[in-house]
């Protein structure tokens, strides 16, 4: 097999991952794989996002995430980068980036914005309505008797992808 040079339409870039709650580290660990993808990094302060070409927002709490962000002086900076940078936000993060959140905690949900939809958080129930189950699953194991280890989550849905007027 020959190697080949990335060309100059082929950049690297650099990507954060925030770090501030939730599943960080799985993301860096699979950018790291991406030859596109010259350094995956945790981003948890405004200089760390300066300094990176795009960013997921990963899974985990979304309030959680908002409250940090907020306490520790990033939140506004994110705001602003999610509006001009490259952003992907997975679940959590998919909440942080609608414009409009519906299921919220008492008092709304404070949001980044950015991503014209509107979610439901928790659509599928509560966290308490969360599990873990054993299931077969033929292409993933191996006989009827290898069982598949599955989480199943109070995920949010978009509602609506939203138009301008």
């Amino acid at each position: 097999m020959v190697q080949t040079s990335l060309t100059e339409t082929q950049k690297q870039i650099c990507i954060g991952v925030l770090a501030l709650q939730g599943a960080f580290q799985e993301h860096i660990h699979m950018l790291q794989h991406i030859p596109q993808v010259a350094l995956a990094f945790p981003v948890r302060t405004t200089e760390q996002l300066r300094s990176v070409d795009a960013l997921i927002i990963p899974g985990g709490e979304s309030t959680t995430m908002a409250l940090v962000a907020e306490r520790s002086g990033i939140w506004d900076d994110l705001k602003e980068f999610v509006r001009t940078k490259p952003t992907w936000g997975t679940c959590a993060g998919m909440i942080l980036l609608a414009n409009e959140a519906t299921k919220t905690k008492k008092g709304g949900q404070r949001l980044l914005g950015g991503l014209d939809i509107t979610v439901n958080r928790n659509q599928f129930g509560s966290q308490i309505d969360s599990f873990e189950s054993s299931l077969h699953i033929s292409h993933v194991t191996s006989s009827t008797k290898d069982l598949f280890p599955a989480v199943f989550i109070r995920a949010p849905i978009i509602s609506s992808i939203n138009t301008p007027d």
